[in-house]
């Protein structure tokens, strides 16, 4: 998962874009991103690391110009390697810098097209650069010297043509303008907003509503599915739909985990809805476990916290923080590799013995992917003196890898692959587990709004919005996503297509 963000201005943009990638740094730690332009300039910075770290003072002072976008990064495709750091950049047409965050799940082929059909070099392991040069040839057989928000609409209808999966993007044209759109399907979020300045309006793109209130800037909408929205070098908005069977398919996993609770996604509250989570979970366990002898209800920090409370009021249960966080540690679910994972929960977490010794705990939180993480966490429960220790997930078992750009483990290596529950219980050491229903999840989610969505849940269920997705894909995907192996993706298609001896 990744954070993009694209700005045009009436002054220099690069503090601002770099306090919309401070805000959304818990989409990414692995990278960060900018680039400014100015009188058709680009200037670029980036790096393996988080924001605060990636750019300087003597960075930022050469990021000039009133228009720029920047990125953060955790690996999807590709390595962690600083080569793997957005923006990437291709000098024709115009000069055309991109940032992007979802997966392409036809990454294989479109390497293939575009060095055979395109005649363009793809020089890294990331889709997103794949995504570029497709974008950037689409606009080049406009063949004008001077691109229209049409010709760039145009591009953008051929690039929802040509690539498959879930994607938002933001990419800037030197000296034209700022463009962003979203996958058909509208997997991957992405919103607008507007600021009013002496000077004129100003425009920002970003993967989440938070970004745009910590600069003031007012929310217009989420951008539909397919559509794309272009803002000039002078400030003038122009949007259009430029897929031709858009439908609204969002991740709900932005709801469980990955969004801020501050954010505002397809008209949805994530903090009402991680409320509602905790309360219907609650109602479950009342219906199955109605006299339950829980003392005291702990969330697992940080997103567990809104659920978590909400169970507790519902159950009539108290309330506490039972772990202290250190603020210094990265989150372990972003964190590329099983073993740092292993290694940075007990850095990362610190049970207080007094919430624990001698009470019957319920934890809580937002899922469970691995497993590892909730069993360390129950053990360091037992050791601060808990008598039971059950626990509580806010969303169903996760039993399906995601293609669509979160990075989780090959099914092997989810817990709940070909386990029931009773057996995650015990894989856990839990005295009692209990996941959200899938039903209640989505139910709580649209809860007070206009729609019910249909939202991607393949994690849960198996069933992939794009319809490109089989075994054969999935078994690929395994290989790639092995942690001995993770490098070894794109890289060897590259490699097989410079020594085929069948190209014409």
């Amino acid at each position: 998962m990744c954070g993009i963000v694209g700005l045009v201005a009436k002054s220099n943009v690069n503090q601002a874009l770099y306090d919309a990638l401070t805000v959304l740094q818990h989409r990414g730690q692995d990278a960060a991103g900018m680039v400014t332009c100015d009188a058709g300039r680009f200037f670029l910075r980036k790096d393996n690391g988080l924001v605060k770290d990636v750019f300087r003072t003597r960075h930022m002072q050469r990021l000039v110009g009133n228009m720029g976008i920047g990125h953060i990064r955790y690996p999807t495709a590709g390595s962690s390697s600083s080569a793997e750091a957005q923006p990437f950049y291709v000098n024709s047409p115009y000069g055309i810098v991109l940032a992007h965050n979802g997966n392409l799940t036809n990454t294989q082929e479109l390497v293939k097209d575009v060095y055979r059909e395109d005649l363009r070099h793809v020089n890294t392991n990331s889709d997103s650069e794949v995504l570029l040069n497709i974008f950037a040839h689409e606009l080049q057989e406009k063949k004008q010297l001077k691109p229209t928000a049409q010709d760039v609409f145009d591009a953008v209808k051929r690039v929802h043509k040509r690539i498959k999966g879930g994607y938002a993007v933001i990419a800037m044209l030197a000296g034209y303008g700022v463009v962003g759109f979203r996958d058909p399907n509208g997997i991957r979020p992405a919103v607008f907003g507007k600021r009013t300045t002496e000077k004129g309006d100003e425009y920002m793109i970003a993967s989440e509503s938070v970004a745009l209130d910590a600069l003031d800037f007012e929310l217009v909408r989420d951008i539909e599915p397919g559509e794309a929205v272009f803002i000039d070098v002078d400030g003038n908005l122009h949007t259009q739909q430029c897929a031709e069977n858009p439908k609204l398919t969002p991740c709900i996993f932005e709801h469980v985990y990955f969004a801020r609770p501050d954010s505002i996604i397809d008209k949805i509250s994530v903090y009402k809805a991680r409320l509602k989570m905790g309360s219907r979970l609650a109602e479950k366990i009342l219906r199955e476990r109605p006299d339950h002898d829980i003392d005291v209800v702990i969330p697992i920090p940080d997103t567990s916290r809104s659920s978590a409370v909400e169970l507790a009021n519902r159950l009539g249960v108290k309330y506490r923080e039972g772990f202290m966080k250190n603020r210094y540690i990265g989150r372990t679910f972003i964190m590329p590799g099983q073993q740092q994972r292993k290694k940075s929960v007990k850095q990362k977490l610190n049970a207080l013995d007094l919430e624990f010794r001698g009470k019957n705990v319920l934890l809580v939180d937002d899922s469970i992917v691995r497993g590892t993480t909730c069993e360390q966490i129950i053990e360091m429960a037992r050791e601060a003196g808990a008598n039971k220790v059950y626990f509580a997930s806010a969303a169903p078992e996760v039993r399906y890898p995601n293609v669509y750009g979160i990075d989780m483990p090959a099914k092997e290596e989810l817990i709940a692959h070909d386990r029931t529950v009773e057996q995650i219980e015990k894989a856990i050491g839990a005295d009692w587990l209990i996941y959200q229903d899938l039903d209640d999840l989505i139910d709580a989610t649209c809860d007070g709004a206009d729609v019910k969505y249909d939202f991607d849940c393949s994690v849960f269920n198996g069933e992939y919005v794009t319809g490109d997705i089989d075994n054969a894909y999935l078994e690929n995907l395994q290989a790639m996503r092995n942690d001995a192996n993770k490098i070894q993706n794109i890289e060897n298609s590259i490699i097989d297509l410079h020594n085929d001896e069948e190209i014409e």
